[in-house]
């Protein structure tokens, strides 16, 4: 059985530990406040999740989600992740992060900033551009008319496949849109960012996206 480690308990996370557990993984969530502050969300998920440090989260995920304010990522600890892939649902919101100058000036991506600090790990954007609620209630069958997509981006082909496993489970077409450095296209602010979009309207909305905003 696939363990996913998962560090990060807000809404993404939490939206992401019941899917992954409904789809037969079982999960292992930390936060920065400690495992003893998760004991009701674990209890509420049920045998199939456990709350650790985001350090223990990283070592027993097979996988791990990153889902943490962009203010925190160099909090996530780097040898833990060492060889696996990471899905980084970040985003940047400057109001919250503080102003990051190589993001508001288009010389970096949320995602690279978070491969730049996980070297040996392998980064590809995920569930960023998607509301928590409709994680678990927007999905639909593979070959469904009009059936919802998401972005992806990595600098690494299994990471990226990874994602659209991921995707296809959960019940949503996939866009890849190649190396990191092309993640901009679907973070905040851009016409794809948390709409919902087929996979044709998603790649339109991507292709018309701004650099900066």
């Amino acid at each position: 059985m696939t363990n996913v480690g998962i560090i990060g308990a807000g809404h993404i996370g939490q939206a992401l530990a019941r899917t992954f557990i409904a789809h037969g993984y079982t999960v292992t969530i930390a936060n920065s406040r400690g495992p003893e502050t998760l004991a009701e969300l674990v209890a509420e998920l049920g045998p199939s999740a456990t709350a650790a440090t985001a350090a223990e989260a990283g070592a027993a995920g097979d996988f791990v989600v990153v889902t943490v304010p962009l203010r925190s990522y160099r909090d996530i600890p780097v040898e833990p992740l060492a060889g696996k892939i990471v899905i980084d649902t970040n985003n940047y919101y400057f109001e919250r992060d503080g102003h990051i100058a190589e993001l508001d000036d288009g010389t970096e991506t949320v995602s690279g900033l978070l491969q730049a600090h996980l070297p040996e790990s392998k980064v590809a954007k995920g569930f960023n551009h998607i509301a928590a609620r409709d994680i678990q209630t927007t999905g639909s069958p593979a070959g469904t008319e009009n059936r919802r997509a998401l972005a992806t981006a990595s600098d690494h082909e299994d990471a990226a496949a990874l994602v659209t496993s991921i995707y296809d489970q959960f019940g949503f077409d996939t866009v890849n849109l190649g190396p990191l450095s092309e993640s901009w296209r679907v973070e905040r602010d851009r016409p794809a960012y948390v709409v919902r979009q087929n996979r044709q309207e998603l790649e339109a909305n991507l292709a018309k996206a701004p650099r900066t905003v």
